[in-house]
């Protein structure tokens, strides 16, 4: 599976619904909205992207949704958990020292940093910062559509910051998506890969800044979502389903399966077909090797009584016998 994790949602449907097709067209198998914030957080977090979508996409792309938070200053994040609940995913894009420093160190837990590689940074990327990000479970995202239909100091920006990236985190975390604003800008997978290779990537790091990597960030979103610190989720409570049986075709006499009617107190009634079935059930069960046993021992004992008791009625006769004969000797 190919994963591209930056699409701006736009208003217009009808580019946007292009270049979603195209993506699937060319193999992508999921792909995430992108809202971007920037500044002071507004009011209302709900996500304004719809779902579903009001426009058909094709059956195979599977569509998550993303906010991108421009970050300036370092005392921007004290809503950054209230955001990331109303996303799937939750991308960071600092735009100074200070501010990659704290998000790769102190920031509670993001999903990506995603770094604007078409402008010039006034700083180098230091290999302990990126690499405590990468160890925290943070990956970084390239963005290759605005160097590519860009300007030449855009590509030329892109270049040099992919490099820098790369040599940094020595080819881990590395996350690549498109960003394309229309179906143009978008490339195929195996085209994305010969891109991240001239960066500096091996091409085994390349596949996986599309498949693995962006697996794991979405996995990993989602634990933190629908868990407690990663560790307990819930995914089934065993819940039955409830069961609703109308009775003369009115909709009055409902009865749940297995909590009885509350007329009865709670109680329910046994079924005579459920009856049958259960005897049925217990007749065809086959017998244990101690009940054989039980049984057997049990008859014996019967036939055993049966002929110690018939002994005894013929020596009471006998012996009755003889007391009549010597009485008529005595008279």
């Amino acid at each position: 599976m190919f994963y591209d994790l930056n699409v701006p949602y736009t208003a217009n449907h009808a580019e946007l619904q292009r270049t979603l097709a195209f993506l699937a067209e060319l193999g992508y198998n999921t792909v995430a909205l992108s809202v971007n914030f920037s500044g002071k957080l507004p009011a209302d977090l709900t996500c304004p992207i719809p779902s579903p979508l009001p426009f058909p996409i094709p059956s195979s792309l599977h569509i998550l949704t993303r906010c991108t938070l421009t970050l300036n200053d370092p005392s921007q994040n004290h809503r950054l958990n209230s955001l990331a609940t109303a996303y799937d995913l939750l991308a960071i894009r600092p735009t100074s020292e200070k501010t990659l420093q704290q998000t790769c160190l102190s920031l509670p837990p993001i999903d990506l940093i995603s770094l604007d590689c078409t402008i010039r940074y006034p700083f180098y990327f230091r290999q302990k910062t990126l690499l405590a990000a990468v160890e925290r479970g943070i990956r970084f995202e390239i963005c290759y559509a605005q160097g590519v239909l860009g300007t030449g100091e855009a590509r030329r920006n892109l270049i040099s910051n992919a490099t820098q990236l790369v040599r940094a985190t020595r080819g881990r975390g590395i996350v690549i998506s498109s960003e394309a604003q229309r179906a143009l800008a978008c490339r195929g997978p195996w085209d994305v890969v010969n891109l991240g290779v001239g960066w500096g990537l091996i091409k085994e790091r390349a596949v996986e800044a599309l498949q693995r990597e962006a697996r794991a960030v979405v996995v990993g979103a989602e634990t933190r979502r629908r868990s407690y610190r990663g560790v307990i989720d819930v995914i089934y409570g065993g819940e039955k389903p409830v069961v609703e049986e109308n009775a003369a075709g009115n909709g009055k006499n409902k009865d749940t399966k297995g909590l009885g009617n509350p007329a009865n107190g709670g109680k329910r009634k046994a079924d005579d077909s459920m009856v049958a079935e259960e005897a049925q059930k217990a007749a065809e069960k086959p017998l244990s090797k101690n009940e054989v046993k039980r049984r057997a021992a049990k008859a014996r004992k019967a036939a055993a009584d049966e002929n110690s008791d018939r002994p005894k009625k013929v020596i009471q006769g006998s012996t009755k016998s003889k007391q009549n004969s010597d009485v008529a000797v005595v008279e």
